[in-house]
């Protein structure tokens, strides 16, 4: 991909002027977008989308919490991110697609850039694909609609299944008001992936979306929304990246996933957004009698990242294991980690953490375990290893546990380490260059990553790695 790409011609754009919400017939193409949140423009997102008296509510709700919260007083630097000059709201030329041909040709480039075609014949279940705020391509194969899978972008849900996604979307998992952040995405969200898994249905291939993010100074908001019914099982990739522009932009998604009893999810992540972005994504699952969530994440891009997956252990014999690995290159801040809360008995959980920092980067791995009085008989491992390229890199850890009961085993372990002149001196006496000694060290040590994706992804993750090394060994 190229550092910079245009921005994409045609694109929909809006102006609000309150005298046109009275008007549904008013004809919305003119509106040109402008940056900064009001109500105003979350009414007209609502508007265009042709949503629910209750979701516009919904909305008005978290936009009043929103612009009540302080910005956070911990983690990473966020005194440059200026909310007034994020564009919220950004609609692609194109009508949402099952045939691939029918995508414009511009935004089509764009994904076939990124490899969603082959991905699709390379036999995965489904694939959608994000644009902006709009979801501009989604198919599901018929095998898994016969029986019952829904797998759909989360406008399209709300409109056909709104039941479901009423009375799963931003309620038990991630409310609203959680923190300052995902009141601005209940506010302002768009797009992104509701999937539901019928009873005793296992998904064996996995379903996937893209999300690309390509409006300067724009901010994408996708809402990931799965529902694991008891005893049925799903894989799901999300892969996301943007450009690189002179101006900031903001990532502020939400993944909400429920596994219910007897159910299993795996989801897999790789994120790789421009050094520009502000990720600030939140992904949450709750987990009920012997169903287990399983996280695998990759974040390699962005300048500022706060991500922790976390997992709600609620049920009896509920299961979380999380394994993530974090790049932090030239002027990146990594702040990532993940949480597990344990509410019930007979719980388990795994956190094994990994990150890379190089040419000045910052990682930070930022953990929260908590074990209830009533989770008796629980376990917990925590794990974060930590490889630093060269002195002028940084690799801090915060872990913290509350344990409200003693029978339970808790065992957590961090470790720090550099890359060493022994190490690299003998693999060169083996004939290995230096930058290959170094990749091959690297390599070794994001291996427990590689090997839990899909192909695909791991090839990805590991190009993805080479590259940043061959900057930071440059």
């Amino acid at each position: 991909m190229p550092k910079t790409r245009a921005k994409p011609k045609n694109t929909l754009h809006f102006e609000i002027d309150r005298s046109l919400y009275d008007d549904a017939n008013k004809d919305t193409s003119a509106y040109k977008s402008l940056p900064g949140l009001s109500e105003q423009v979350v009414r007209e997102i609502s508007k265009q989308k042709n949503e629910p008296s209750w979701m516009l509510e919904k909305r008005l709700k978290a936009l009043e919490y929103f612009e009540q919260a302080p910005m956070p007083s911990w983690g990473p630097d966020l005194s440059n991110l200026d909310l007034d000059k994020i564009v919220y709201f950004v609609r692609p030329d194109a009508k949402e697609s099952q045939s691939w041909d029918d995508v414009p040709d511009e935004i089509k480039s764009t994904f076939e850039r990124l490899g969603i075609p082959e991905a699709e014949r390379e036999a995965l279940a489904g694939v959608g694909a994000q644009y902006d705020s709009d979801v501009v391509y989604h198919n599901i194969k018929d095998v898994l609609k016969k029986e019952g899978v829904i797998f759909e972008n989360m406008d399209v849900a709300l409109r056909e299944h709104e039941d479901l996604v009423k009375k799963y979307f931003m309620t038990q998992c991630v409310p609203i008001n959680d923190h300052k952040f995902v009141m601005l995405h209940g506010a302002v969200w768009s797009g992104g992936t509701f999937i539901y898994v019928p009873q005793n249905v296992k998904v064996e291939l996995p379903l996937q979306a893209y999300f690309r993010m390509n409006a300067e100074s724009g901010g994408q908001f996708e809402h990931t929304l799965i529902i694991v019914d008891e005893g049925a099982e799903i894989q799901y990739i999300e892969g996301c990246s943007a450009p690189r522009y002179t101006t900031n932009s903001l990532h502020a998604g939400c993944v909400e996933i429920f596994v219910h009893k007897n159910a299993r999810a795996r989801y897999y992540s790789i994120e790789n957004w421009s050094k520009n972005t502000y990720n600030l994504n939140t992904k949450r699952a709750l987990v009920d009698e012997n169903a287990t969530v399983e996280w695998i994440n990759g974040n390699m891009g962005s300048g500022t990242t706060m991500l922790y997956p976390s997992s709600i252990l609620r049920g009896r014999g509920a299961r979380s294991d999380s394994l993530g690995i974090a790049f932090a290159g030239e002027g990146q801040d990594q702040d990532t980690g993940a949480k597990a809360i344990h509410v019930a008995p007979d719980t388990k959980s795994t956190i094994r953490a990994k990150s890379i920092s190089a040419q000045g980067g910052k990682s930070t791995y930022r953990g929260y375990v908590k074990v209830t009085k009533g989770a008796t008989n629980s376990a917990v491992s925590v794990e974060c290893d930590a490889l630093l390229i060269d002195d002028g890199s940084a690799s801090v850890t915060h872990p913290f546990m509350k344990i409200e009961n003693s029978e339970v085993d808790v065992a957590h372990e961090a470790r720090v380490g550099k890359i060493g002149d022994d190490e690299i001196f003998y693999l060169m006496s083996r004939g290995l260059t230096q930058e290959q000694a170094m990749q091959m060290v690297v390599s070794g040590f994001i291996e427990p990553i590689v090997k839990s994706l899909p192909l695909e992804y791991a090839l990805e993750l590991n190009k993805l790695i080479e590259l940043e090394m061959e900057g930071a060994i440059g």
